[in-house]
């Protein structure tokens, strides 16, 4: 096995890959994007697919194991199945995994399935449609829905990630532990963040803990299970259910120490931490004509000055609107 050559001042090794492959996304989720939408990356401004392979390569060969395929919606940009074919016979690359908002995930099930991505990651914040409505604005529960049970039959391993927020949501937490007692699928409670595209919203005030003690309000016997060192979610389960549950501290940033993630947006940001400013723009860099040794050695250097956690990062953008999550990839 080949340790990444990706290290940070605080000696922590990168060597997974969230790659946005577009920002365009077919939800208008109210803590992602406005309802009008964010100004669209021109299609020239997009890094092309033979650019993100070039760019994974380089990834990969410093120790990038790990590509998480995010967006935006990734299935809404043309030419991603055939990208995902290339990317997923690349040396050294152990897995591919993708995030999805579930729409359009079932009509790439088998293409997923043949190139062997079983993992896919899809946002789901109610199961009561007409909630779902108010928080995407978007009349498309029963597709995600039913894609969601496709997919399980199919055999994927399904992560389904629900942002918990005040007056939202917050009566779904329980419906969707209950869908863990006959369904092998892992439900994610997520924190609510401000990065909507917006200025600053207020914080909910439903950290991990309070999710939690929700939780532990209905069920007497919850187990706590053992993560993988760099998870950025504390897994529970329930004896007897089939599935499990994990809460996501995205706005407390409990997991900052172990972080192994590097982020590239679809427009070339390299981001370092999601909560902090652009490293570089390897679009840019590319473009210009750099060879790949000029792109790991922007890498390493990138790397080598991240910072301790989220906050510290966080402090050097000195931003007062934060870009919406769908131009970042979550």
């Amino acid at each position: 096995m080949k340790e990444s050559l990706l290290v940070d001042q605080h000696g922590r090794r990168l060597n997974y890959l969230r790659l946005s492959v577009t920002d365009r996304c077919n939800f208008r989720c109210y803590y992602c994007m406005p309802e009008e939408g964010i100004n669209f990356a021109p299609r020239k401004e997009l890094l092309s697919f033979e650019e993100m392979y070039q760019l994974s390569n380089v990834f990969v060969g410093l120790g990038v194991d790990k590509i998480r395929i995010t967006g935006g919606e990734p299935f809404v940009r043309n030419g991603i199945i055939p990208f995902l074919y290339k990317l997923s016979e690349l040396g050294g690359l152990k897995e591919i995994v993708v995030t999805s908002n579930g729409t359009l995930s079932a009509k790439h099930q088998s293409a997923l399935k043949e190139m062997g991505i079983r993992k896919i990651n899809i946002s789901l914040d109610s199961l009561d449609a007409g909630r779902f409505h108010r928080i995407t604005r978007r009349d498309s529960f029963d597709t995600v829905y039913n894609g969601i049970l496709g997919l399980l039959n199919d055999g994927f391993e399904i992560k389904l990630n629900c942002v918990v927020a005040e007056n939202k949501n917050i009566e779904d937490i329980i419906p969707f532990i209950e869908l863990t007692r006959d369904h092998p699928l892992s439900v994610r409670f997520l924190e609510e963040m401000p990065f909507n595209g917006s200025e600053l919203s207020g914080y909910s005030g439903w950290d991990y803990k309070r999710i939690y003690d929700h939780i532990s309000e209905h069920y007497q016997d919850i187990t706590r299970l053992i993560s993988d060192d760099n998870s950025t979610s504390v897994n529970y389960k329930i004896p007897s259910f089939k599935g499990g549950f994990g809460i996501i501290p995205s706005f407390s940033r409990t997991f900052c120490g172990t972080c192994n993630r590097i982020r590239l947006s679809a427009t070339g940001e390299l981001r370092t931490c999601l909560y902090g400013p652009p490293a570089a723009n390897l679009r840019d860099v590319l473009r210009s004509g750099a060879t790949g040794e000029d792109l790991q050695q922007i890498l390493l250097n990138a790397v080598a000055k991240r910072e301790k956690d989220g906050f510290a990062a966080e402090a050097l953008s000195h931003e007062s609107v934060h870009t919406s999550m769908s131009v970042l990839g979550g």
